[in-house]
């Protein structure tokens, strides 16, 4: 492999800091940049908003996000159809620390935790055609699900063998097995986006479970991992710990064949994922590709594309499969962002609670094309704050247009909060130690 394609390693000192500011909280031996979700990768030249510090020999990483947004779904639709109006204010935060266990081994302590039950509420935000979870014991519809107020708590540890070859394990109670992207919310193509894909279900939804252990190995710019987890979503409360189960698996296979490119295959079996279908198992399968480049100090050009496809498992009926397709990006500028997110996907009478005139497990096609722009209003070292709007347009089948009009259309106004992008010359080639395969 060439100096230009590989992923690189940290040095011992990179802008003055130590190994241990620049590292992956998986790997001493890969740039922090590539932290995803979970156990995910980014690209190496993926941005990174954060906020820094150490403390004895722990250093502490600040992750944060917070939509103060209303939305408005299905503008304009007439009676009966459906759709809906809100304020809320979608949020997440994360504190993440590691530290050296002697020479070779690296500890990782991670927390994340969402006002959401409270900012939105326990029917979530609207959002149309959006599936998945439940509120009083009935199915959410047009509505995506508020995150758990402990949305991770998790532990790991890595052994790194040389400067190319790691082990490592993880625990999540709860945490991110190894099936599918990294969740929507971390990166860097939706950073602009305050909802959730349509395809949530189908890709990243793993990202909340109560009850994840998972065991990986990494070989240079590759790694496989797997995965033992609890196939159950989580509950209607969102303030309490669901019981853990371990009675699904998945498996990983993750590939950083250029600075500005991470892939990834998955295979996932999840028992009885939704509670009010407790007979129903679903086979998940997605691949991705995560793309990142610097045009410049100011210009940031990160895309995702990713193919999620669900098969339900029901006893004594056939398997029903249905696919996904999204990709997003978003173009960071000194005082603007412009960004899209374009999806189809495919949902059945029961995902959108249909039942007039319908019979079976008809799937119908779901088409989204988001628009959005945001301007800077404040850059300080402790936060950003900037003011965005996005529009969205449905193409949908003829069966659904009784339900949701003829050409449904939504909109979004928002003020958002995160903290302040790092300096990127600890990714710059001269910075970083290539390796070759």
């Amino acid at each position: 492999m060439s100096k230009d394609t590989a992923m690189p390693m940290t040095h011992d000192k990179m802008a003055g800091d130590t190994e241990m500011s620049m590292s992956s909280v998986f790997s001493k031996n890969l740039p922090m940049a590539v932290n995803g979700s979970g156990t995910t990768w980014h690209p190496v030249n993926s941005p990174m908003y954060m906020q820094m510090w150490h403390g004895g020999k722990w250093h502490f990483m600040l992750h944060y996000g917070a939509f103060f947004r209303y939305s408005a779904q299905n503008v304009g639709r007439e009676n009966g159809e459906r759709g809906s109006y809100a304020f809320d204010v979608p949020n997440w935060v994360m504190l993440m620390t590691t530290r050296h266990i002697g020479k070779n081994g690296l500890l990782m302590l991670r927390g994340m935790f969402s006002a959401d039950p409270l900012t939105v509420g326990g029917e979530g935000y609207p959002l149309l055609f959006q599936t998945g979870e439940s509120w009083k014991d009935s199915p959410l519809i047009d509505h995506q699900h508020p995150h758990d107020l402990f949305s991770e708590l998790s532990i790991g540890y890595t052994q790194a063998f040389n400067q190319h070859t790691d082990l490592y394990v993880y625990f999540g109670m709860p945490g991110e097995p190894s099936i599918g992207p990294p969740a929507f919310m971390h990166r860097p193509s939706a950073l602009n986006m305050p909802s959730a894909p349509l395809s949530h279900h189908w890709q990243d939804a793993a990202h909340i479970t109560f009850g994840v252990a998972t065991l990986g190995f990494r070989y240079r710019n590759a790694k496989l991992e797997g995965s033992l987890f609890t196939g159950r979503e989580p509950g209607e409360n969102r303030y309490d710990f669901d019981k853990p189960r371990f009675d699904s698996y998945s498996t990983r296979f993750s590939f950083s064949p250029a600075r500005s490119l991470a892939l990834q295959v998955s295979y996932g079996w999840l028992e009885s994922p939704e509670a009010l279908e407790p007979e129903k198992d679903v086979e998940r399968i997605t691949a991705s590709a995560l793309h990142s480049v610097n045009l410049d100090e100011d210009l940031i050009l990160s895309s995702t594309l990713v193919w999620g496809l669900n098969r339900n498992h029901h006893p004594g009926e056939s398997v029903a499969s249905s696919h996904s397709v999204l990709l997003e990006s978003d173009f960071q500028m000194k005082k603007h962002a412009l960004f899209t997110r374009v999806e189809w996907i495919q949902k059945d009478n029961e995902d959108l609670n249909l039942s007039d005139g319908f019979e079976g497990l008809h799937n119908h096609s779901i088409s989204g094309f988001t628009l959005g722009a945001s301007r800077y209003l404040w850059k300080s070292k402790y936060f950003w704050m900037d003011l965005g709007l996005t529009g969205t347009v449905y193409g949908i089948s003829n069966e659904l247009e009784q339900y949701y009009g003829r050409n449904p259309y939504s909109a979004e106004i928002f003020l958002r909060i995160i903290p302040p992008r790092m300096n990127m010359k600890m990714n710059d080639q001269k910075n970083a130690m290539p390796h070759k395969m």
